[in-house]
């Protein structure tokens, strides 16, 4: 048994209460005392106590999935209804490190109602499954789910944005930044727009009025992911690549990466070995883009706009320098800054943008254009349906059939998907989806226990994929399955209305190969565009060995 002192705020400011910690969580004391003054809180270290169905081009089922996220229906501390001046429960919180690259948190917000817990542990199946003491890390996927659970706002991203403000303002300095797909669903609500609206062309005329001096798409690189993902698909299922094995696992996620080096890292050899398209994006701003607009590689700066914190982690990882190797400037990072946006919207509204009033405007021309299959990669089964797009027509060499281009099986909310696709000359190539990392929890036991009857499995941290990212706006806390229908509605409807559907249609893409990088998976693009990934297990104590830890 332990003691310790916490110390709150509204609506109990200057209250001290001693507190018991054991192993079945926190115990306020009955006893306490008014102080003068506050000036912290008390860190507070919680224990853990802790069939498929065939389909010629369209059946689909879905696993049975026993894990809702919150949804709305969330626990809120009752303070927030009546006054009082009577102890508050707390159910405590999340351990964030002092040195997390993608989220910070106020501790005079926060009111310890452990909302960020039960999102971390019921949601994203982190908190809770790992044994105590800690090893030497603080375990965190940087999903910033906890961000978008918290009803205080005392968790939220990093603020890089004066990183930005500095680089825009330095004259010497090329400032290129990328959009993801999923950000042009939401930014629109941070100015009172109805989630979902399409606001692509607004935010490239915002991006241009904070004075950036290129405006290019991630989206352009999701197409690129897909080419070399779906080359790497089909070469495993050929046996063409040793000690690679199926299924394959999409790697466009920095959260789901680090949650399977903590928790599966006997099945990274499964994960692709694809960079995320912001990585790629990266690397070839500081390459391919470079020598094509005769720009010295180290005055870019490569901003990214992402709904996701965990972005702002892989943007810091030491693999994701390839663009300096190239140069041989091992100092040259891929992407140099990551704003989620909500941080683009504080940008934006601190220089007096009004969104909703500027005109449409363009993507810059070149790493700008895009198919519909890259717009959709935002929504949980998104990367999938493109993937199979196009697999269909790499395998194949026909044109995909008008049934794969609504590959409803994968769309929507349920937690697991699965389809099946007939290919002429391969037949049923079986694949699933999930998002949560409790719903990928479930899928990943059927993998390692040999059960699993797949070749490709999307994996997406966030509940509802990057739609609902970490930073996203927060309209709904706790985010509802609402907010989130209606972003995807915004990019599947997006998607319909676009000229070329596939991403192997991407004329920016193939030239691309044809200009620099040749084929997928080429010499140059393995060495620009893919990456291996490391085992955590050092960082993560068995459970039972937390048990007998007296």
């Amino acid at each position: 048994m332990r003691k310790g002192v916490v110390y709150g705020k509204s609506p109990n400011a200057g209250v001290t209460m001693e507190i018991d910690f054991d192993e079945g969580g926190v115990r306020v004391n009955k006893h306490c005392e008014r102080e003068q003054a506050v000036t912290r809180r008390a860190f507070l270290k919680m224990m853990g106590g802790l069939g498929l169905a065939g389909l010629a081009v369209g059946a689909g089922g879905c696993l049975e999935s026993p894990v809702r996220d919150t949804g709305g229906q969330g626990w809120l501390p009752y303070q927030y209804e009546a006054a009082g001046t009577w102890p508050v429960p707390m159910r405590g919180r999340v351990s964030i490190d002092p040195m997390n690259p993608s989220l910070v948190r106020d501790d005079a917000k926060c009111v310890l109602c452990g909302q960020c817990l039960d999102v971390c542990e019921r949601v994203q199946a982190v908190f809770g499954h790992y044994g105590l003491p800690l090893a030497d890390d603080v375990i965190c996927i940087h999903c910033g789910q906890c961000t978008m659970a918290c009803p205080t706002g005392a968790i939220a991203e990093r603020d890089d944005t004066d990183k930005v403000w500095q680089a825009l303002d330095d004259p010497s300095r090329f400032v290129v930044v990328q959009t993801a797909p999923a950000t042009r669903v939401a930014l629109g609500e941070e100015f009172g727009l109805e989630p979902g609206t399409w606001v692509a062309g607004k935010q490239v005329a915002a991006l241009r009025k904070l004075g950036f001096d290129a405006v290019l798409d991630t989206n352009f690189t999701a197409d690129l992911t897909i080419m070399e993902e779906g080359t790497e698909l089909i070469k495993r299922i050929k046996g063409e690549l040793p000690g690679k094995p199926l299924p394959q696992f999409t790697s466009c996620c920095p959260g789901w990466i680090k949650f399977c080096e903590y928790f599966y890292p006997d099945l990274l050899p499964n994960l692709s070995t694809c960079k995320s398209p912001q990585q790629m994006f990266g690397a070839l701003a500081k390459t391919y883009y470079a020598a094509k607009r005769n720009i010295a590689p180290e005055s870019i700066v490569s901003v990214s706009v992402m709904p996701c914190t965990a972005k702002k982690f892989e943007e810091q990882r030491p693999e994701m320098n390839d663009s300096g190797s190239f140069h041989g400037k091992t100092s040259l990072r891929d992407v140099d800054v990551v704003l989620t946006t909500r941080e683009l919207a504080k940008m934006l509204k601190r220089k007096g943008i009004d969104l909703t009033a500027l005109p449409d405007e363009a993507y810059d021309s070149f790493m700008g254009d895009s198919t519909g299959a890259a717009i959709i990669f935002g929504a949980t089964g998104g990367v999938m349906e493109a993937a199979v797009r196009s697999a269909y027509f790499f395998i194949t060499g026909q044109k995909t059939p008008a049934d794969l281009l609504n590959l409803t099986p994968v769309r929507g909310l349920d937690g697991v998907k699965e389809a099946a696709v007939d290919i002429p000359g391969v037949g049923a190539v079986r694949v699933a989806v999930c998002h949560g990392m409790a719903n990928g929890r479930r899928v990943l036991e059927e993998v390692r226990s040999g059960r699993a009857p797949w070749h490709f499995i999307e994996f997406m941290a966030c509940p509802g994929g990057c739609i609902a990212g970490g930073g996203q706006p927060r309209t709904a806390v706790p985010p509802t399955d609402e907010v989130r229908t209606k972003r995807i509605a915004g990019l599947y409807s997006a998607d319909a209305r676009w000229v070329r559907r596939e991403s192997h249609e991407n004329p920016e893409v193939l030239a691309l190969y044809r200009e620099f990088l040749e084929h997928p998976m080429s010499e140059k693009a393995e060495e620009l565009l893919h990456t291996e990934y490391v085992s955590r297990a050092d960082k993560i104590r068995p459970l039972e060995l937390s048990k007998s830890v007296s």
